[in-house]
C-alpha cells in the first residue's frame, strides 16, 4: 500500500468509526498527542480519554453522521501524507449541519499510519 492509500484508508476508517460511535476504533485512527487547529485555537489531546466526548460537544446534539468527500492529495512522502478533505456533518434526517475543509496530516509512527494533526475551517 502506498502512503497515499494508507492515509485514505485511515480517513475512511476514522469516518466509519465516528459514525458507528465506536470510540475504540476511532482512537486507532489517531496518534497521540493529537493536534487540531481551528481558527487560531490549537487543541491538543495528549491522551485519547476525552477525544470522542470533545468531538460530540463540538458537533452538537443534532449531529448524527459525518462524511469525508472531495479528498485531495496535497503531498506524500514515505512517512507523512497531507490530505485536503471536505467534511460534511448531517443530522438524523439527513439535513446538512456543516460543511468545511480540513487539512489532515497522517504519519507513519511505530509501523502504524494514523492522523497526527488537522487544521480545520470548522466553526467549532
Amino acid at each position: 500500500m502506498t502512503p497515499e492509500q494508507a492515509a485514505r484508508a485511515v480517513m475512511a476508517a476514522h469516518i466509519a468509526a465516528l459514525n458507528a460511535r465506536d470510540e475504540r476504533a476511532l482512537i486507532e485512527t489517531l496518534h497521540f498527542p493529537h493536534y487540531r487547529l481551528s481558527g487560531t485555537a490549537l487543541k491538543i489531546w495528549d491522551t485519547p480519554d476525552v477525544y470522542f466526548a470533545d468531538f460530540r460537544a463540538r458537533a452538537g446534539s443534532a449531529w448524527a453522521r459525518s462524511e469525508a468527500v472531495d479528498i485531495r492529495l496535497q503531498q506524500a512522502a514515505a512517512n507523512k501524507v497531507h490530505l485536503d478533505v471536505e467534511i460534511r456533518r448531517f443530522d438524523g434526517q439527513g439535513a446538512r449541519l456543516a460543511a468545511f475543509r480540513s487539512l489532515w496530516v497522517f504519519t507513519l509512527e511505530e509501523a502504524r499510519w494514523a492522523a497526527k494533526f488537522r487544521s480545520s475551517f470548522a466553526e467549532k
